[in-house]
């Protein structure tokens, strides 16, 4: 009797099935109008770029840059075309996110970009909705993922059915027999070549796709910064002693959620002891007053663009030492010092060759890169300390539109604590421009 009435009470509105297209339709459209991409960023981001004087990005303008990049490296290469399982590849590909973190160790979601032909999206079950704000993507299709979670022993029968439609695509539009793959296991690779089809580098396709930005990336871009920056003023508001370390870095995380933000790629922020050496994990230690407190952002914000900077902040009301003093200023003279060697032009090697490091005490605790590429992550190129080139370190050229980060760690080996600073720096055509403005702690300068 419970089960009857539990069942007629459960009829919430007329069904027939005749209907049943027509409602798929309708709560497509309904759920591709509510896409958080479509609504936007919210009130508070919106007031804080207009107060800066950021013009929102124009996306379909961006959308298509993006693509004409990556068919330009495509048709460079001679592919017929990219297969993408890269979530932030994926996002450069169709500006679409579905569970970013999830599916970038879970490969149930890929997209393939066509060198002449469409932009086919192979989604999660359901999720068609995701991508139609883009304008770019020609078709979404069921994802058939054959990672183990879903194949278990059967991963064999499962490929071959993913691999058939793959080579119906390269047989409809493909040129030649040769697609850019940025991730796939082996099982992939060998279906694909039983298919004779076979597999390069989409790593590398995607990379140099991404290397340049557009002036609408550009703004993009400075809206995350404006907005992680916010969040980090936020964070050093509630840096009081007696605070965890976990509990000041959940104020960026939750400043950036705040704002529109996707996550944060990792846990660096360290206090006192903890500062050195670099690279320790943010944890429950208890910040005293008078520590440093050193962090990188690593977040990725708004628009999916990396703001990647770090600080280093004097916790409470004690005057800084002697030691935190000098640390800091070495590390802020690094930084000064790197950041006006960068212009269009430069190779690769010739800025290493030129940057400052640290003194002797403190460079076998160096930071690992003087350089580094952001955009949508960390990207291309890397570039080391001059004493850590090696005869496989590519060399290049900076380029106006290119985004580097510029680094500097600072410790004393054996010491007891350490100064990390960051800046985001963007190559124009006469030099550069630091876009990354959110002050140095004035107590340690």
């Amino acid at each position: 009797m419970d089960s009857q009435r539990f069942g007629r009470h459960r009829k919430i509105m007329p069904f027939e099935p005749g209907s049943v297209e027509a409602l798929r339709e309708a709560s497509r459209q309904k759920a591709a109008s509510l896409n958080q991409h479509v609504l936007g960023y919210g009130a508070t981001a919106e007031a804080e770029w207009a107060a800066a004087g950021i013009a929102a990005p124009n996306l379909p303008a961006m959308r298509k840059y993006r693509l004409e990049r990556i068919r330009a490296e495509l048709k460079r290469r001679d592919y017929a075309g990219a297969l993408l399982y890269d979530p932030v590849n994926i996002r450069y590909a169709t500006d679409s996110t579905n569970m970013q973190l999830w599916v970038a160790h879970n490969p149930t979601r890929h997209c393939f970009v066509a060198t002449e032909g469409p932009v086919v999206l192979f989604d999660y079950f359901s999720c068609e909705h995701l991508s139609d704000h883009s304008g770019v993507v020609d078709e979404v299709r069921p994802a058939v993922s054959w990672m183990y979670l879903y194949s278990g022993e059967l991963t064999d029968e499962k490929v071959r059915r993913w691999g058939a439609g793959i080579a119906e695509l390269m047989a409809e539009f493909g040129g030649n027999r040769r697609i850019a793959v940025d991730h796939i296991n082996p099982e992939g690779v060998e279906e694909l070549a039983r298919r004779g089809i076979s597999v390069g580098n989409g790593e590398a396709v995607m990379e140099n796709a991404r290397l340049i930005k557009s002036p609408d990336e550009i703004l993009a871009m400075r809206r995350s910064i404006i907005a992680c920056e916010a969040a980090m003023g936020e964070m050093e508001a509630a840096l009081k002693p007696g605070i965890s370390e976990n509990e000041l870095w959940a104020e960026l995380h939750r400043g950036n959620i705040a704002r529109g933000g996707e996550w944060i790629e990792t846990r660096l922020l360290s206090s006192g002891p903890r500062t050195n050496p670099w690279f320790q994990e943010c944890s429950s230690r208890v910040i005293e007053n008078g520590d440093l407190v050193a962090f990188d952002t690593d977040l990725i914000g708004p628009y999916g663009f990396c703001a990647d900077l770090s600080r280093t902040w004097l916790c409470g009301d004690k005057r800084p030492s002697n030691e935190q003093r000098d640390l800091f200023r070495i590390a802020a003279d690094q930084i000064a010092h790197n950041t006006g060697l960068m212009r269009p032009g430069i190779s690769f090697r010739d800025l290493v060759e030129r940057s400052a490091v640290p003194p002797g005490d403190c460079f076998p605790a160096r930071y690992g890169v003087l350089y580094h590429g952001v955009g949508l992550a960390d990207e291309y190129p890397t570039l080391p300390h001059a004493s850590d080139w090696t005869d496989d370190t590519p060399d290049g050229v900076l380029e106006p539109g290119m985004v580097l980060c510029v680094e500097s760690y600072i410790g004393r080996l054996g010491g007891r604590e350490g100064v990390k600073i960051e800046e985001q720096i963007l190559i124009t055509e006469t030099g550069n421009e630091k876009l990354s403005a959110y002050p140095l702690d004035e107590r340690l300068l």
